[in-house]
């Protein structure tokens, strides 16, 4: 690892105890669930913080590993997961897996490159082979709604306030995803697939909120005792376990369901 790259920060220190982590435990040995909830289970305790996306007027790739909110944890976990997968232990990898699942088709370009739905996030890293939508593998009904939550509530968004080429943008995007396909399990039938369930699936909190496609999102966490958990960057205040998948989600206002994706091996996807 190129110590030189590492930026000397708290992140930066914080990328270094999880490569250690990585190394100790040989977790590039081990199954793609398995380094997933390993990795999680590094940053129990860091600080949630919304809004670290939004921060700057223009879009930045922002990686951050002290703080997260619900998204961010998610894509973290996922893109140091995916370079210990391949023993790249590098922090340049660390911040290309990130852009990768960040934005569409994997290119920074601007504040309407950003994966804004996460329904679409799932979708697009879906596409590029990523992640795989198991919702319909899951017995997933449809989720028939119209996404145009961030059009309709401009000036919850910073980057739309004032920028009118953003907010058309964001018209737009919403014009093109009008027809995709979510499906998501009931809130009250979450418990019949945990034996389908693997630790590190990514999980969506699916909400009746009109416009909208997802308001939370965390990671399955298989206890010792193999129940089903919830492993989140909570809006609580840090990134914590929640004992019971369903029993959260059916304490989440506005949810009726999960949309589920699971992460896919690097390592198969190597010729």
């Amino acid at each position: 690892m190129a110590l030189s790259e590492i930026p000397p920060t708290a992140d930066g220190d914080r990328f270094r105890q999880l490569m250690t982590v990585a190394r100790e435990q040989q977790l590039a040995t081990r199954p793609m669930s398995d380094i997933v909830q390993a990795i999680a289970e590094q940053l129990l305790g860091s600080a949630y913080q919304a809004g670290l996306l939004d921060e700057s007027a223009e879009e930045t790739l922002v990686a951050s590993l002290t703080q997260f909110d619900c998204v961010l944890f998610v894509e973290a976990v996922l893109a140091i997961a995916r370079g210990i997968a391949l023993q790249d232990y590098t922090y340049s990898s660390f911040t290309q897996n990130l852009q990768a699942q960040r934005y569409w088709n994997g290119h920074l370009n601007g504040y309407c490159s950003r994966l804004h739905y996460f329904s679409e996030w799932i979708a697009d890293n879906h596409r590029r082979r990523l992640v795989q939508d198991i919702g319909t593998q899951l017995g997933g009904i449809p989720l028939e709604k119209t996404l145009n939550f961030m059009s309709q509530h401009r000036s919850s968004y910073p980057q739309l306030v004032d920028n009118s080429a953003n907010y058309r943008c964001i018209q737009a995007m919403e014009a093109s995803i009008a027809h995709q396909k979510i499906n998501y399990i009931p809130q009250d039938q979450i418990r019949q697939r945990y034996p389908q369930l693997q630790p590190g699936d990514i999980i969506a909190v699916a909400t009746d909120i009109p416009g909208l496609d997802v308001t939370h999102t965390g990671l399955v966490y298989r206890h010792p005792n193999g129940n089903i958990g919830l492993i989140h960057a909570s809006p609580v205040g840090e990134v914590t376990i929640a004992e019971d998948l369903q029993n959260y989600i059916s304490n989440v206002e506005s949810a009726i369901g999960i949309l589920v994706a699971r992460p896919l091996d690097p390592r198969q996807n190597v010729r």
